[in-house]
C-alpha cells in the first residue's frame, strides 16, 4: 500500500537523532527486540507517530468497527500473531493501509469504503501484516542508512560522478522496495488459504481499482493513471502487473472453502456508511465515485447505495441533478432504507429542485427520525420549525 512517509526522509531525519533517549521501553514486533542503537532509534521514531496518532482527531473510535477490523486481522494470521498488531482506522476517503515495524498499523477509510468484502479487507490486511513479520521497514531502513552514509562520502567526489552514484545508490533502495511489496503480496495469499477467506480476492482490489482510475480519467477528460507507477522512484509493482501474479498465487494456493463474507461486511459499516459516503463525494470525482457505486451494486442497487448515488447527483448539482437524486433517495427509502440521512438527503434535494412542502415534509421526517442529530438548527430552519 502507500506510505505517508518517506523513507529515505526518515532515515535522514534519524542519523541525526539524540541516543540519550534510547533506553525507554519499546515494543517488539513479534517478539523482536531491536539489536542496537540505530535499530532503537527507528523504533522511538514509530513511538512518537503513534502517539500523536492515538490523539488524532482523525482516528475512528468506534468500538465495533475497531473490533471487526481487529477481528478480520486475526482470522486472517491468526490470533496469537495478530496480538502484535495495534489498529488504528483514520477517517480519510484516499485508498490507503500501513503498518510500522513498532506494531502500529493504519487503515483509512477510503479503502473500507472500497472493499467489496471481508476477503478483500482480509487481504490488505494481511499485505501490511506481512510487511511486518517479514520486518520490511527494518530492512529498508538499514539499506537506506547505509546508502546514506556512502552518499555523504561521494558529495565530495566531483559534480557528475557523485550525482551519478546517488542517483544510482537512490534506485537500488526503491527497487529494494518494489521486491518487499511483492513478498506482502504473495505473504497476503499464503494468509488468505490458511484462513476463512477465498484467495481470489487480493488480485481484485487491484483491477478495481485500475478500473476507478479509468473512470475518473474518462470524467475529467485525461489520460488514465493506472499503469503509472513513479517512474524511477517508484516503491511499488505496476498494478498491471500486480494484478497477475496475484491471479497466479491465487491459482497456485486454491482455497475451494474460502469464503468472501459479503452481507457481513456491509453489515460492520452500516452505521458508517452516510459519513463514509460524505468523505467521498467531497473529493469531487464524480466519475470515479460513480463508477465505484454501479461496481459496488454488481448484486443490485442497495437501499444504502441507492442513497449514496442521492448523496453524489446532490453535490454535484447540475440541471436535472436534484430531480435524479431525489429519486435515487425515494428508491432508498422505498426498498427500506434505515438511514436517517435519506430523509435529510431527500428534503435538502426537493427544496433545491423548487418542491419547498414536499422537501420541508421529508426534513421533519429526518428529524423526527434522528432527534439527536448534530445538525438539528441548521435543519430544522430548512424544515420551517
Amino acid at each position: 500500500m502507500k506510505r505517508r512517509l518517506s523513507a529515505f526522509a526518515l532515515a535522514l531525519t534519524l542519523l541525526a537523532r539524540p541516543a540519550g533517549a534510547a533506553d525507554a521501553p519499546l515494543p517488539s514486533a513479534l517478539g523482536y527486540k531491536p539489536q542496537d542503537e540505530l535499530e532503537r532509534s527507528l523504533w522511538l521514531e514509530m513511538d512518537e507517530q503513534e502517539r500523536e496518532l492515538k490523539n488524532s482527531k482523525f482516528v475512528v473510535r468506534d468500538p465495533a468497527l475497531n473490533a471487526y477490523v481487529r477481528g478480520v486481522l486475526c482470522r486472517t494470521v491468526g490470533e496469537d500473531r495478530c496480538q502484535s498488531a495495534r489498529i488504528y482506522i483514520v477517517r480519510t476517503p484516499q485508498f490507503n493501509a500501513n503498518m510500522a515495524p513498532n506494531g502500529m498499523m493504519q487503515v483509512w477509510t477510503g479503502l473500507l469504503l472500497r472493499m467489496r468484502n471481508e476477503a478483500q479487507l482480509a487481504a490488505v490486511l494481511g499485505h501490511e501484516f506481512g510487511h511486518f513479520e517479514r520486518q520490511h521497514s527494518l530492512k529498508q531502513f538499514k539499506s537506506i542508512r547505509s546508502k546514506a552514509d556512502a552518499m555523504a562520502w561521494l558529495s565530495f567526489l566531483p559534480y557528475g560522478a557523485g550525482l551519478i552514484g546517488q542517483v544510482a545508490l537512490l534506485g537500488s533502495v526503491f527497487s529494494f522496495s518494489r521486491d518487499m511489496e511483492r513478498e506482502a503480496d504473495e505473504l497476503s495469499v499464503t494468509y488468505l488459504a490458511q484462513s476463512p477467506y477465498a484467495t481470489d480476492q487480493a488480485n481484485r482490489i487491484w483491477e478495481q481499482l485500475r478500473a476507478e482510475q479509468d473512470a475518473t480519467a474518462a470524467a475529467r477528460g485525461t489520460k488514465s493513471a493506472k499503469d503509472k507507477n513513479g517512474g524511477f522512484f517508484a516503491t511499488h509493482p505496476n498494478t498491471a502487473e500486480r494484478v497477475a501474479y496475484l491471479r497466479e498465487a491465487a491459482t497456485q494456493k486454491p482455497h475451494p472453502e474460502g469464503r468472501n463474507f459479503d452481507a457481513e461486511y456491509r453489515q460492520a459499516l452500516v452505521s458508517w456508511w452516510p459519513s463514509l459516503i460524505d468523505d467521498q463525494v467531497k473529493l469531487n470525482d464524480f466519475g470515479g465515485t460513480s463508477f465505484l457505486l454501479e461496481k459496488l451494486a454488481a448484486d443490485g442497487w442497495t437501499p444504502d447505495l441507492n442513497f449514496a448515488r442521492g448523496e453524489l447527483y446532490r453535490a454535484r448539482g447540475r440541471e436535472g441533478d436534484f430531480a435524479a437524486a431525489a429519486t435515487h433517495y425515494r428508491a432508498a427509502i422505498d426498498s427500506g432504507s434505515v438511514l436517517p440521512e435519506c430523509w435529510r438527503g431527500l428534503g435538502m434535494a426537493m427544496l433545491r429542485n423548487g418542491q419547498q412542502a414536499e422537501g420541508q415534509a421529508a426534513l421533519q421526517k429526518y428529524l423526527e427520525l434522528k432527534p439527536d442529530a448534530g445538525d438539528r438548527s441548521i435543519i430544522a430552519m430548512m424544515a420551517g420549525g
